[in-house]
């Protein structure tokens, strides 16, 4: 049917108008974000293990020794994934042993739990424990072994203790003359350059190395940083070969496949992480042995929130603090950059300290996990958290030109303590 010649541009308005509308919906759906537009457009994120070219050859007719824990997974198609041990034995290769770091080769283990050398009951290989009596391999262990593979998912922070455990691998390779291969894996921190830099009089297994707590950086690229920097003896001859992940950069959000440690199920809690683990040299419970590890902070006596959650022993927290006892807590969810919060940290003191409860209980071990006094110190003091965070900044622009050569992925920091 004809419309009337006078009804047309009525109708071209409406047109119009709900092209304009459909373009907003279409930019809304995508978030008005140019760079999650860029990010929908790239292929999809390859960690160094999937890439078998790239790494392959180098174990071919080698003795392998893996150092490894559950995170070390490999797309294997459909959505499915599979153990790396269990594809490059598919793809015979000689493994002759696995090394496993903090909470064990199966990632069920609390933190702070001795693991124990055992024997996989699958395929027969010892599992040697590098969380325990001994976190450096020995020259016993590497014996029989040509090249260490490492592939352990890291979450960006100093004090996440996998970092220490590859520090060691390094050391002890270079010690052994076996070349080491990192399979690289994403940093879900890694838009985040931010905290004190170690002191080396606080260095610990929480803290080997002066970077920032946040140092942005993926294990790959701290491994080439560890090498050029000297900070392992024997340098200059560790053979070490790093495998990139492919269509990377840290611009990027990246969620977790694997949860990389028992406490750490989530991504708010991987966000939360480098703020709260503060607490643990506290009075206050970041929710260790209940449903939201890492998502709260809680104390039995002093209102710290209005929720109450009750703690009771659970996998990765055998003996957790306040066991048995109700918490008045806080749940929290991180902001879409987060970095440190300091705020969060300083109010909490005051809220403790003001309820004439005692807050710093382990101070030795906050001491370590800052890797200096001076933060504590300036908490005491009632300095605020912009106060603070300018006498980070000099140092953390010395920190970013010392670890430029080696960054392998763009970056854009969010949060540079500002």
């Amino acid at each position: 049917m004809l419309l009337p010649r006078a009804s047309m541009p009525n109708l071209q308005r409406l047109f119009f108008v709900a092209l304009i509308l459909l373009l907003v919906g279409c930019q809304a759906h995508n978030n008005g974000s140019p760079e999650s537009i860029a990010h929908k457009s790239l292929p999809p994120i390859e960690v160094g293990a999937q890439q078998y070219s790239a790494y392959l050859p180098l174990l071919k007719d080698k003795r392998v020794s893996l150092v490894v824990n559950h995170s070390a997974r490999v797309p294997a198609g459909d959505g499915k994934s599979v153990h790396l041990l269990d594809a490059l034995l598919s793809r015979n290769i000689n493994i002759v042993s696995i090394m496993s770091p903090e909470h064990g080769f199966r990632g069920q283990a609390s933190a702070g739990e001795r693991i124990q050398d055992v024997i996989d009951s699958r395929t027969g290989l010892p599992i040697h424990s590098l969380y325990g009596n001994t976190k450096k391999p020995t020259a016993t262990m590497l014996d029989n072994v040509d090249v260490l593979v490492f592939d352990i998912q890291d979450v960006g922070v100093r004090f996440y203790t996998y970092l220490s455990t590859l520090h060691y691998i390094l050391e002890a390779a270079a010690e052994q003359g076996v070349s080491v291969v990192v399979l690289d894996r994403p940093n879900p921190n890694g838009q985040f350059t931010d905290g004190p830099i170690l002191n080396p009089s606080f260095q610990s297994f929480v803290g080997m190395h002066p970077i920032p707590v946040l140092h942005g950086m993926t294990l790959g690229e701290l491994a080439l940083m560890i090498k050029g920097e000297q900070w392992v003896d024997h340098a200059d001859s560790l053979l070490l070969h790093v495998v990139p992940v492919a269509h990377y950069d840290k611009t990027m959000p990246y969620s977790l496949p694997t949860p990389p440690s028992p406490n750490l199920p989530n991504d708010s809690a991987i966000a939360l992480y480098p703020t709260l683990c503060f607490f643990e040299g506290t009075s206050v419970s970041i929710g260790r042995g209940t449903d939201l590890p890492f998502q709260l902070i809680g104390h039995p006596s002093v209102a710290l929130g209005d929720k109450r959650v009750t703690v009771t022993p659970n996998t990765g927290a055998s003996t957790p603090k306040y066991n048995g006892d109700t918490l008045y807590a806080s749940l929290l969810s991180p902001e879409r950059v987060s970095g440190l919060n300091l705020p969060l940290l300083l109010n909490t003191y005051q809220t403790v300290t003001g309820a004439n409860e005692v807050f710093f209980t382990r101070p030795q071990f906050f001491d370590k996990l800052a890797g200096t006094d001076a933060l504590r110190l300036a908490i005491i003091d009632g300095d605020t958290a912009s106060a603070i965070k300018e006498t980070w900044r000099e140092p953390l622009d010395i920190f970013k030109a010392k670890r430029a050569p080696y960054l392998l992925y763009p970056t854009k920091e969010y949060n540079d303590a500002t």
